[in-house]
């Protein structure tokens, strides 16, 4: 890297630090782009927060002078949580756009076949937020990825290992299981079963629920004949809502576990929180440090709103990571070179940084000076496996009137032992 690049990041971030908008740095004279594409689903409730917070990321990214000094373009595009529309347009964006990373997609069923069809065959890299099949764990471990491959949320196994503690807190004996007939509904339906029986709680029935059915009082008849004392329902709030309401309407339990991705004030609101009193909802969490406390501050002064969505927190780090990455890998990195580069961002032998312009601007002389950063972002210190997975704590929550309410915090550790146990 030049002198003359490294003398505009220290202006970029001096400018930072006085808070001096005035102060002429080398953003101001930028005059090149670089694209990044997205494919988050911006049409529901839950997925709009999620791009937005991608968004504030790149306008931060922007604010500490840009990647390579260039202002970061997103090209957003909505994949309605379709497998074809989502395909579609990564398509577009790798083709007629030319990105080399690509971030999303959020479902699982969504973010396979656009690994599988479109960024592995291009060399793009692929991070995604809120993905956790562990399909794409699988795929990993036969070399399909090229390494291409990142997500920042946990895979299934934490939230169906979750779930099935909540059963047994509860004191629930039989179970029926409704999943999304998808490859992350598959996969988390077939895992909370799993735990479920090796703790001596009857599975009744794992019932799959399709998109789009006019009804699905078959399904829930089905689930109700083997007289389940609770429902575990792994749906998305339009499939979810009509679910419910089929159950309710058949005088099915109200004891229910909630999958993260019901974690929707169009779910509570839809179905009404009368009903849902005794519903208990799983999800990852942040870990108890100042950086993901940090996040929650800045994110409140953002949006005038805290980060109780799913997956605001994974959307953040996916992106601040992936940008980082891509400065690490220099001007006109393919998305191999920016896959590659990631370990730079995340080293615990590295300099910290922070999760915002100040961290990135500074992460940005680090690496051009060749050196490493330990990235210490919304989620904390975000460490990747061999297979571009993540680890991490868990909550369980409930709904309330307000909103969601946080009832228990379990620990990585606490996670990791309980997940263990069932495998004994």
């Amino acid at each position: 890297m030049t002198n003359n690049r490294t003398r505009r990041r220290a202006g970029a971030a001096l400018a930072l630090a006085l808070g001096a908008a005035g102060i002429a740095t080398g953003a101001a004279a930028q005059d090149c782009t670089t694209k990044v594409g997205a494919v988050l689903p911006t049409s529901v409730d839950w997925g709009r927060p999620i791009a937005e917070t991608a968004q504030w990321v790149v306008d931060q990214v922007n604010e500490a002078g840009g990647v390579n000094d260039c202002q970061v373009e997103m090209i957003l595009r909505d994949t309605q949580v379709d497998p074809k529309v989502g395909v579609d347009a990564a398509k577009a964006l790798v083709d007629l756009d030319g990105v080399q990373l690509l971030i999303g997609a959020v479902s699982s069923g969504v973010s396979l076949p656009i690994l599988t069809s479109v960024t592995v065959p291009a060399g793009v890299m692929q991070m995604s937020c809120c993905t956790s099949s562990t399909a794409l764990t699988e795929l990993a471990k036969e070399g399909k990825t090229n390494g291409l491959w990142f997500r920042t949320f946990a895979t299934s196994g934490v939230q169906a290992a979750v779930g099935a503690k909540v059963a047994q807190d509860q004191g629930w004996k039989k179970v029926a299981v409704f999943y999304k007939n998808d490859d992350w509904g598959q996969d988390i339906g077939k895992l909370v079963a799993q735990n479920l029986e090796s703790m001596g709680i009857e599975v009744t029935a794992q019932v799959a629920i399709n998109d789009g059915q006019p009804s699905y009082r078959a399904e829930a008849a089905s689930a109700l004949s083997g007289q389940p004392d609770a429902v575990y329902m792994a749906l998305y709030p339009n499939e979810g809502t009509a679910t419910a309401r089929e159950w309710l309407a058949l005088g099915g339990t109200q004891n229910m576990i909630l999958a993260n991705s019901l974690k929707s004030e169009e779910f509570r609101e839809n179905v009404g929180m009368q009903y849902l009193e005794n519903a208990w909802g799983t999800d990852t969490a942040s870990p108890r440090a100042d950086s993901a406390t940090a996040f929650v501050d800045a994110y409140e002064a953002r949006f005038d709103s805290p980060p109780n969505g799913p997956g605001l927190a994974n959307s953040y780090d996916a992106t601040m990571i992936a940008l980082m990455a891509m400065e690490a890998a220099g001007e006109d990195a393919t998305g191999a070179e920016i896959a590659a580069a990631v370990p730079r961002v995340t080293d615990p032998e590295g300099t910290p940084v922070t999760a915002d312009a100040e961290g990135f601007a500074k992460a940005a002389e680090i690496f051009a000076e060749g050196g490493n950063v330990m990235y210490q972002g919304a989620t904390g210190n975000v460490r990747f496996d061999e297979y571009g997975d993540v680890s991490a704590p868990a909550v369980i929550w409930k709904f309330t009137e307000d909103g969601i309410e946080e009832v228990e915090y379990l620990s990585l550790e606490e996670v990791n032992d309980f997940m263990a146990s069932l495998q004994d």
